[in-house]
């Protein structure tokens, strides 16, 4: 039996104390200890090492996870500070799904009622507002304002975790030891050998971010390379970046919306990396109809994107990174992808899932941004830096235990029933 490192000196204190030893008994192995806002403290199971120190400062957690207990209800408290997290933070989501998949009967509502009486509900006052897009879904203003919302945050704090080239997707390992600019630059040479880019080819990318993967395919492959965004201040620094690479030449990029290009087979090679995902699964039909014209027959399209896991159900309530985060973003099987890729046209010739890459990848930005925490917190404001905080840890979770994928599919226009394509594939990989 755990001991406890302090009696509770208050009324609500001791009740809590009292509900969370109740609904955790069957709770195993318990890996993190408990901190009311007294200083009582109920520790980890005998013998279990301790990943995560659970501080609580608001009594009402304690309603939320009886009455309301959805994802998004939990990541708003963590939020607005009625709970902190020491150590590991992605210890927490297994708890959080113990208590999402909690069904209580009859009898235990009352006898948590009970318990509970005279604590407190969370105070609805405090609750950090979720922005409030404005216009139809999937319209353009309104996927300009989904995007400007989580991009335009501020450069400089993606740069305090992102590495050097600020690729904000996820990274390609050789082994779970690699640095995280090494891994970056691997996946964008197994991206390039993909596509198997020659110099002189056009390339046009989708969703290209500060620009990483079209300065690395101009100064490795030869390309011209376009680029669009939806983020003027991921423009103005990519451009920066290519002034300075002395590329302006072979390399640009714009502020545009995907659906504004009209320039048939323009483009010898596309690519959209972490772009599909907002997208839109009514959009996607129109989205990959698009992209085949953009391209030449003989072209090929590498559409990079995460999935939900096929056998996982659509959520049917809004989740924390759907309000906070990734505001009007959806994640769709890959069958779902493929289907509408192939009846605009394409043919599918290769799909690979990186979903262990992705845990990696989050990991180390996750510690990179916890490193970082003072000098975040004053580049954006204590609430975006626990939203980041919380996205990350969650992300890498639900990556690691496969309810999220990571698939690169590489899709081809046909040249009148050709493919101009090697037999094999091992050129993939000695790009």
């Amino acid at each position: 039996m755990a001991t406890l490192a302090a009696m509770p000196r208050d009324r609500g204190a001791e009740k809590c104390l009292h509900f969370f030893q109740e609904v955790l008994r069957d709770y195993h192995p318990r890996d993190f200890a408990l901190e009311l806002w007294d200083g009582t403290r109920w520790g980890s199971d005998p013998g279990q090492a301790e990943r995560l120190l659970w501080q609580i400062h608001d009594p009402g957690l304690a309603r939320t996870l009886v009455t309301s207990p959805t994802q998004a209800n939990l990541g708003e408290a963590y939020i607005r500070g009625d709970f902190d997290l020491e150590g590991d933070v992605e210890a927490v989501f297994r708890l959080a799904d113990y208590f999402l998949a909690k069904e209580w009967t009859a009898v235990e509502r009352w006898q948590i009622r009970k318990l509970l009486d005279g604590v407190p509900a969370a105070d609805p006052a405090r609750q950090r507002l979720p922005l409030h897009l404005r216009g139809r879904l999937h319209s353009r203003e309104r996927d300009r304002q989904a995007v400007t919302f989580h991009y335009d945050i501020s450069n400089a704090f993606y740069a305090l975790w992102l590495d050097l080239r600020m690729i904000y997707s996820c990274a390609y390992f050789a082994t779970s030891e690699d640095d995280l600019d090494i891994a970056q630059e691997q996946k964008l040479d197994y991206l390039c050998g993909k596509l198997r880019l020659r110099p002189g080819e056009r390339l046009l990318d989708i969703g290209c971010g500060w620009g990483g993967l079209i300065l690395y395919a101009a100064q490795n492959y030869g390309v011209n390379a376009v680029g669009i965004t939806l983020s003027q201040p991921q423009a103005e620094l990519a451009r920066e970046r290519i002034r300075v690479a002395g590329l302006s030449e072979r390399c640009r990029v714009e502020v545009r919306d995907y659906r504004d290009l009209d320039q048939p087979g323009a483009y010898d090679k596309l690519i959209s990396v972490g772009m599909v995902e907002h997208v839109g699964e009514k959009m996607l039909p129109e989205y990959f109809q698009h992209a085949f014209r953009l391209l030449r027959p003989g072209g090929v399209f590498l559409n990079h994107g995460i999935g939900r896991a096929g056998s996982r159900p659509a959520p049917q309530k809004p989740t924390f990174t759907d309000i906070y985060v990734f505001p009007d973003s959806e994640l769709v099987p890959i069958a779902t992808t493929l289907e509408h890729a192939e009846q605009a046209g394409f043919e599918t010739r290769d799909v690979e899932n990186l979903r262990e890459h992705y845990a990696l990848t989050l990991r180390r930005w996750l510690r990179r941004l916890e490193a970082n925490a003072t000098e975040a917190r004053r580049l954006v404001d204590a609430p975006t830096y626990r939203t980041w905080r919380l996205y990350l840890a969650g992300s890498a979770y639900y990556f690691q235990t496969a309810r999220l994928d990571l698939y690169q599919s590489l899709l081809l226009k046909a040249d009148r029933g050709q493919s101009h394509l090697p037999l094999r594939r091992e050129d993939c990989y000695h790009s």
